[in-house]
Formats: structure tokens, sequence, C-alpha cells
């Protein structure tokens, strides 16, 4: 029969190293992807390092395994067995909205617009056919409007040393949530987006690299 083991003796010097640096949550940046269709870059136009700059909240993914019970294998025995990863079915991001052009709003509300892909009987392209009763919507195909790649939420601390970095598969904005106006007190008005996608992968840290020599900002604008 085993013996119990002896609880490890620590020092204060084991104390401080291991336990007395710990992650903060306000040090973080994403990187916003857009999809490759080229109508899509075209309309839209819009500077990719201000739009990551405004995200002032995200959340890093989990998963689970769901597993299958196996009884008969042992008996008196209930084993788990793994048959599939479950990873969360959205990813929300909010965002600060600025004054001059509104553009997360305009950004997210543009790209979900191209994904349903609207369509008037019986005219051309013109915007005021979004407010006519016979207006009816046209899925794009799912390749178009889909970002196979560069969602990203990287974490890292005020040294810029540790990186942990998420990067989301096939990814598109399913829903933006309704942001309420008022008389009151004024305060920040903020735009919160979900966005779905089929997995994630923890990137190793060799590809994260150090944040200070990585620059996620190469490109000063969609195109």
């Amino acid at each position: 029969m085993p013996t119990p083991t002896k609880p490890t003796k620590r020092s204060v010097a084991d104390i401080k190293a291991h336990l007395l640096r710990p992650a903060t949550t306000s040090h973080f940046e994403v990187d916003i992807p857009v999809p490759t269709d080229p109508n899509f870059r075209t309309k839209l136009g819009v500077q990719k390092e201000k739009l990551q700059l405004m995200c002032d909240s995200a959340v890093l993914p989990g998963s689970n395994l769901a597993t299958m019970d196996i009884n008969n294998d042992r008996t008196g025995v209930t084993e788990k067995h793994v048959h599939r990863r479950v990873f969360d079915d959205r990813i929300n991001l909010s965002f600060y909205v600025d004054a001059g052009n509104y553009l997360p709003i305009r950004f997210f509300e543009s790209w979900i617009e191209f994904a349903t892909n609207g369509r008037f009987v019986g005219s051309g392209d013109n915007s005021r056919e979004l407010i006519d009763p016979t207006y009816y919507y046209r899925m794009q195909y799912p390749d178009a409007y889909i970002a196979n790649q560069g969602l990203r939420v990287r974490k890292f601390e005020k040294d810029y040393d540790s990186v942990l970095e998420y990067e989301f598969v096939r990814s598109f904005p399913i829903s933006i949530s309704s942001m309420p106006v008022s008389y009151d007190a004024s305060s920040l008005l903020k735009c919160t987006v979900s966005f779905s996608y089929i997995r994630y992968v923890v990137l190793p840290s060799s590809s994260a690299g150090q944040v200070g020599s990585y620059n996620p900002f190469q490109q000063s604008q969609f195109n």
C-alpha cells in the first residue's frame, strides 16, 4: 500500500520567484482581419492600426473535451474517453467608438452587410434600395466574407517579454450588440462585436516572438 508523502518545504526565495509576478489583464492587443474578397477591401479602405487600438476588451478563449462513458472494460469502473474537442462558439471584442467617423460601427456594419449581399429586384446598386419594402437578402458564399486567418488576441506583460498569442481560424462577425444612447450623464460609446470561428490555435513562443520586435501594424490600411 502506498505511503503518503511529506509536504514540500518552500523558501522565501521560491515564493518570490514563482508567486510575486502574476499576469495582469490590462496588457493585450488584437489583430483584426478582413475577408480576402477584393470587393470588400476596395469598399472599406479603413485604417487598420486605428481600429485595433480602439479595442478596449477581449476574451482569451476556452474549450472543453466532449467525452463518452466506457462502462464495460473493467468491472465496477466507469472511464471517460475523449471523442471531440469543443471550442467556444464565439469571441466578444469591445471597441471604443471615435467621434469623427464612428469607425468600429461602420467597419463591422459594412462587413455584415457584405456577408448578406442584399439585392433589390429590377434595380441597380443603390443604397436607398435598403429601405424599400421589397428589398431582400441573398447571402454571399462563405469564403467571400470569412477571414481564414488573421484574427489574433495577443497577451503580454508590461515588460514586453512574455507573449501568449491566440489565432482564430475562419472568423467573421456574427453579431453587433445594441448600443444604448440617452440624455443622462454622458459616457463612452462602445461597440461590442461577437466573432464566430471554427477553432483557435495557441501559437508557440517562437512564432509569436517578442512584442518589442513584432510589428502587427505593418500596413496602415486594408488594401
